[in-house]
């Protein structure tokens, strides 16, 4: 079936076209991957163990394969009703396992994602009708397809209509919503890619937002009342200044100098005895892996340094012992705002609502992306023999078997050496500094 589909696609009409599946980077990548190695010679793009792309040649014909999903983090099924697009997601009883099935149609219990009423009116079109398992899992093959083209079209019309950018030219979400803040928001020279030793001493401080769980016991009988916060992120970014500019190395405590030093500082940390909420988070090793924590007692460890003065009030003590200084300024509230205003502009049922809230979300965290990029080939056994042989440094960090073939993950020796001598030749447009600061 496979061999027949690339038949259909490696052909000069479909010649460097983009084949988008929803999901593909953890489902039906790692599922896909294993026959097409069998057929033509593949190149992935894998990063924490997601398939980004996959460039396929078959027959001297280049294709791509790219994940919606990492474009369009929703179900298919809501996406189509974001879009308002003509051919929504069908309906299918997925627990049905019987293919030769024929006669009514199947119980509400074979059937996940949908609710009693939208089961009944599938029900009703069927009324005096045979359902057919083969038949219908053709229809509803078929229509994700439909549906998925129509949303991923319709999408980069409003894309390019708004940004002028095509979505094709961007494998994620965070990576469009960055395009068009480089494009179109971004001051020339304002923002500083940081990489080598300066980058990795920051990221010491980057934990990420605390997300506490409080548990309500009301009085009886005592109403409670519960709030959203809209646009929580988007507004913290809009209205707080971040660093710019290139950092200043210092050494010592930097507060005695400029008691409003604005930056990265590696402290000793203090807390009061009794705190109730800890604020200030750090790493800890366990048997379970890395896990963030916000603790009481002393350690070291690098904070931003308007969460240290905020940490102060409530008893914390510091002793700066060296950190990097930057510049500040509002880098993102031009285009919180205009987005912003799109969103109060259409309705919710207008997908340029949706749109505008996905990509205010998905700007922040590109930031801090992790630029140690690996290597995945795909290779024979044989080949892999030789390829462990020849590897002095150690370099494999995974092997994944795909029947005939091996998917080999290892380092990347160029940025490691880059990075070694704080000179990187990679561009990933990153800056950690943004990504970890927390504004209180």
């Amino acid at each position: 079936m496979i061999n027949n589909a690339i038949d259909d696609i490696c052909t000069r009409k479909y010649k460097n076209y983009k084949i988008y599946l929803h999901n593909f980077s953890k489902f039906y990548g790692y599922f896909l991957v294993k026959y097409l190695a069998k057929i033509g010679f593949c190149d992935p793009i894998i990063h924490k163990g997601r398939i980004i792309s996959l460039n396929f040649n078959y027959n001297n014909y280049n294709i791509t394969f790219k994940d919606s999903y990492l474009l369009l983090p929703s179900s298919l099924r809501k996406l189509g009703k974001s879009f308002n697009v003509e051919s929504l997601k069908g309906i299918f009883p997925y627990l049905l396992s019987d293919i030769n099935y024929k006669g009514d149609i199947p119980n509400f219990k074979y059937l996940k994602y949908i609710t009693i009423e939208d089961y009944n009116k599938y029900k009703d079109s069927f009324i005096n009708k045979t359902w057919n398992f083969k038949k219908e899992a053709i229809k509803y093959c078929e229509l994700d397809c439909i549906s998925l083209f129509q949303i991923l079209t319709k999408f980069n019309n409003l894309i390019n209509d708004r940004f002028k950018l095509n979505i094709n030219n961007y494998p994620t979400l965070p990576s469009l919503s960055f395009a068009i803040f480089r494009s179109q928001y971004l001051n020339k020279d304002s923002i500083h890619m940081l990489t080598g030793d300066i980058a990795n001493y920051i990221r010491q401080g980057y934990t990420g937002g605390a997300c506490d769980m409080y548990i309500p016991r009301p009085i009886k009988n005592r109403k409670i009342f519960g709030y959203d916060v809209n646009s929580l992120y988007p507004s913290v970014m809009a209205n707080n200044k971040l660093p710019i500019g290139k950092p200043t190395y210092f050494s010592g405590d930097i507060t005695k100098i400029d008691k409003n030093a604005f930056g990265f500082f590696y402290c000793n940390i203090t807390t009061p005895n009794e705190l109730k909420h800890p604020i200030i988070q750090t790493r800890i090793k366990t048997n379970d892996g890395i896990r963030i924590v916000a603790p009481l007692g002393s350690w070291s460890d690098m904070v931003f340094s308007e969460e240290m003065y905020n940490a102060i009030k409530f008893g914390y003590k510091f002793e700066v012992l060296w950190g990097y200084t930057f510049d500040s300024d509002y880098v993102f509230k031009n285009f919180v705002d205009e987005l912003y205003e799109i969103r109060l502009k259409y309705p919710k049922s207008d997908p340029m609502n949706y749109i505008a809230k996905i990509l205010l979300n998905s700007l922040y965290g590109r930031f801090g992306m992790n630029d140690n990029f690996i290597i995945s080939q795909i290779m024979n056994k044989e080949d892999y023999d030789n390829f462990e042989q020849l590897d002095k440094d150690n370099s494999i960090i995974d092997v994944i078997e795909l029947d005939d073939n091996l998917l080999v993950q290892s380092k990347n020796p160029k940025l490691e050496l880059d990075t070694l001598l704080d000179n990187s030749s990679e561009i990933h447009n990153i800056n950690i500094a943004i990504a970890a600061i927390k504004c209180l």
